[in-house]
């Protein structure tokens, strides 16, 4: 898998009703006992069965319940561009992750829309995905991570990581994301010609893998924000992975965020 640490942009997250955003002050957010469950979906605009997957994804928080701790993400494929519709919010980077995934869990097949729950390939059936956020919520976390950001007065995001868990035998890293929700999408070409398509959670960059150094990690960013992004529908994720197996540690979202 590619390293992006190079790259520098926001952070994303879930969120749980109302919830603080980016566009809020700033604040300070950090993981709990048990695990949160990241939720990743693959996806692409030029997939005829990925909009009821992105809705899952964008519902996915009211149907599990104020109980579930669950941080979803979209990420857009790029290789199904080639049918005729080139996908806005897609990035060969995205689709590295997902070969990745795969691999990692001793399959062959790459495909869209394609779940994936702590770094776990989800089963096709419905059911399923709760049943899995559920059983990764039961655990105890693995890992610790701290958030805090704000945004400076030049317009600039802001952040301080930290993260940390037990030396393991295998490597382990962290992984930062920056979200954007309320995404609309008239496509014209491909599978999906003619649809309006919405989409929420959809990763818009990404900043990782930051390997943990004798069990700990302090990362600390300043970015620049786009300003075609909607700051108030942007969220920040951040998740430590263990880099041969892709099990999900922890993971933590700006749901969690208090006003300074």
């Amino acid at each position: 898998m590619k390293s992006l640490a190079a790259l520098l942009f926001p952070v994303a997250v879930m969120a749980t009703m109302a919830m603080p955003t980016i566009a809020s002050a700033a604040c300070d957010v950090r993981s709990g006992p048990t695990k949160a469950a990241l939720v990743e979906l693959y996806t692409s605009e030029g997939c005829s069965s990925c909009p009821p997957a992105d809705k899952r994804l964008s519902q996915l928080r009211q149907a599990l319940g104020p109980k579930a701790d669950a941080v979803p993400l979209a990420w857009h494929v790029d290789y199904w561009d080639y049918i005729g519709w080139h996908d806005p919010f897609a990035q060969e980077a995205f689709a590295e992750r997902q070969h990745w995934l795969v691999q990692l869990n001793h399959h062959s097949t790459v495909y869209t829309p394609h779940f994936f729950v702590g770094g776990s390939e989800l089963g096709l059936q419905r059911s399923a995905l709760g049943d899995e956020v559920n059983r990764v919520n039961a655990k105890p976390a693995e890992a610790d991570i701290r958030l805090q950001a704000s945004v400076t007065p030049d317009g600039a995001l802001a952040i301080s990581a930290d993260a940390t868990a037990p030396v393991r035998s295998t490597p382990v890293a962290l992984f930062l994301a920056v979200t954007e929700s309320g995404l609309t999408s008239k496509v014209t070409r491909g599978e999906n010609g003619g649809a309006t398509l919405s989409h929420d959670h959809v990763v818009r960059a990404w900043v990782g893998p930051i390997r943990l150094n004798g069990g700990a990690v302090h990362v600390q960013r300043d970015i620049t924000l786009s300003p075609s992004w909607n700051r108030a529908q942007m969220e920040l994720v951040a998740f430590v992975e263990d880099e041969k197996t892709g099990a999900v540690l922890q993971a933590v979202n700006a749901g969690r965020c208090t006003r300074s």
